[in-house]
């Protein structure tokens, strides 16, 4: 049996009120009172109402949707800052809209025109790794929509973002191997097209230069940072003669040390009295390894909660009027075991 869906005009012909007494009500206007309001939301209860958002957003030109374009939601990383987006644009009144690319860019200029056609408010975004321009998001700048990218960018002058230090927390996790003795130290870099991976790189470079240690091309491993990725750079680098092999690795992602830490099981190595290890993202599985992984964590539900509220400024002056801003979020080291050097007596 279908129940026909029932309106506010439903409503109020049920109490003999008018259309907009009821909207308000249903809102908690101030200007109703606490009787009439009580009435209305006990009977919108009984009929099973639910408001028509659509049918609001043509009538208020308002939809209170947020756009969110992730590259996907498995791990912890962005699956946190959707969780700190969703809160703060909750407390702002707005829904929120979650749309993944899969890491592919034809899915991401089609998650675009998706969002477009929802009439969201505004998109916040982190690219896929197989985006190199931005150019299907210029129909959004072209909308007047606000328009964040959070994490994940390509550099441009013109563009609101929300990061972390990458090259500070690169810089630190280096530093930090340095200090523990390393003194040939791999690294896994993912594409450097991405400011992330670029910056990562960067700062473990600055790290060597500061402690004199050379950059060895040998030991710098380009990749997409997945799990297979991570297990294939170890086999290269345990390749290398016993002389050359490096005595730590810094991997830009934790998926991809998880990886190399298998490969060195695998051969009979052990971490971290033959081998130091350190990622970057501070996955949840990192604290779950044997040993527990050494990560940089990315602040990422502060990511996104800065991020609804640089969306929320745009939104306050309007697009036009808006100064592009790029807001920086500090990283923080998390040393564990991996990456800690066995004192004498310790295996």
């Amino acid at each position: 049996m279908q129940h026909n869906r029932a309106s506010i005009a439903d409503l109020a012909k049920a109490l003999q009120l008018s259309t907009s007494t009821v909207s308000r009500a249903l809102n908690n206007h101030t200007t109703i009172s606490e009787a009439t309001r009580q009435r209305v939301q006990q009977l919108a209860r009984e009929l099973n109402y639910h408001p028509n958002h659509l049918a609001a957003s043509l009538r208020t030109g308002r939809s209170k949707l947020l756009g969110v374009l992730v590259p996907h939601i498995e791990g912890t990383f962005f699956a946190s800052v959707v969780h700190g987006i969703e809160t703060v644009a909750s407390q702002a009144g707005f829904r929120v809209m979650i749309c993944q690319s899969n890491e592919d860019v034809a899915q991401e200029k089609s998650n675009i025109d998706t969002l477009i056609n929802a009439q969201v408010e505004g998109i916040l975004v982190s690219l896929s790794r197989t985006t190199h321009d931005t150019r299907h998001f210029e129909k959004v700048r072209q909308r007047g929509i606000p328009l964040v990218f959070f994490d994940r960018l390509l550099e441009a002058p013109d563009v609101n973002a929300v990061v972390l230090d990458d090259y500070q927390g690169a810089y630190q996790v280096t530093t930090h191997l340095i200090e523990q003795g390393c003194r040939r130290i791999a690294h896994f870099a993912g594409p450097q097209h991405l400011n992330i991976y670029r910056n990562r790189l960067l700062g473990y470079q600055a790290a060597l230069r500061t402690y004199g240690l050379p950059e060895d091309p040998t030991l710098l491993i380009g990749s997409d940072m997945k799990l297979p990725d991570g297990s294939a750079g170890m086999e290269q680098l345990l390749a290398l003669s016993p002389a050359q092999r490096p005595d730590g690795l810094f991997s830009a992602s934790d998926f991809a040390l998880v990886g190399a830490l298998q490969t060195l099981k695998a051969r009979g190595l052990r971490v971290p009295a033959d081998m130091l290890l350190a990622g970057f993202s501070n996955e949840i599985f990192t604290s779950f390894t044997e040993p527990r992984l050494t990560s940089v964590d990315q602040r990422c539900e502060q990511m996104g909660q800065e991020t609804v509220r640089l969306f929320l400024e745009i939104l306050a002056v309007g697009t036009a009027a808006f100064q592009p801003r790029r807001v920086v979020l500090a990283p923080r080291l998390l040393p564990r075991e991996s990456s800690e050097r066995p004192g004498p007596g310790q295996v």
